[in-house]
């Protein structure tokens, strides 16, 4: 996997000189230039992610034009790879992200809460005294002092409410698939009691599935 560190137009047609690869998409969340657009549609078959995809699900509640990038990706990457089977992706980011998607293939929804991160800057922001704490995955149940204080009570705090989500819809669906993605899945994953598939690039192998499934 190659990340770009400026993503300019001069990076991004090394990688494609580079790698040649025969299909492409875009998912965008900021106004970049659209000059990679033009790029891509020179060198690959090339596909921008919009609510206008074809998707490998439905959206029976709601209207897809009000869902994430994010979340069209992890919702693919379900009925790609688990097919038949109600899926539930929990999505690590600047936001926690819960998708469920039933052994229908539809996109039922789920819940969004603030990521590590912000939970971190939040006790910073909002708060007389307490420091910004950078995200550890090293410290104590019980803090001994402000850092590892607010370390335990927001990872863990996090942790059990992961917990606490997934045992909830347990109770409503009986078996069902967990995938834990993003960044942080594989430190989380160890705190967490329930049996959770954790895969960092999840989202990146559902827009390869749009790509495939609009291609």
């Amino acid at each position: 996997m190659n990340v770009l560190e400026q993503g300019d137009v001069e990076e991004l047609t090394a990688v494609l000189e580079k790698h040649k690869p025969e299909r492409s998409i875009l998912s965008s969340v900021i106004n970049h230039d659209p000059v990679i657009e033009d790029l891509l549609s020179s060198k690959t078959t090339f596909h921008k992610l919009s609510h206008l995809s074809k998707l490998p699900f439905t959206v029976p509640v709601g209207k897809p034009d009000t869902m994430g990038a994010d979340r069209i990706a992890l919702a693919a990457a379900a009925v790609k790879f688990y097919p038949g089977m109600n899926n539930l992706v929990i999505g690590l980011g600047t936001a926690v992200t819960y998708n469920f998607i039933n052994k229908y293939n539809e996109f039922l929804g789920g819940g969004i809460s603030p990521g590590v991160e912000l939970r971190l800057k939040s006790l910073n922001d909002y708060t007389a005294k307490l420091p910004l704490v950078r995200k550890d995955w090293n410290f104590p149940l019980i803090g001994y002092d402000t850092r590892t204080n607010i370390l335990s009570g927001v990872v863990l705090g996090m942790a059990k409410e992961i917990d606490g989500t997934v045992d909830a819809y347990l109770e409503r669906y009986g078996n069902f698939n967990v995938v834990l993605t993003g960044g942080d899945s594989l430190y989380f994953a160890r705190h967490l009691k329930n049996t959770i598939f954790a895969d960092p690039d999840f989202l990146y192998k559902g827009l390869y599935a749009i790509s495939a499934f609009n291609n």
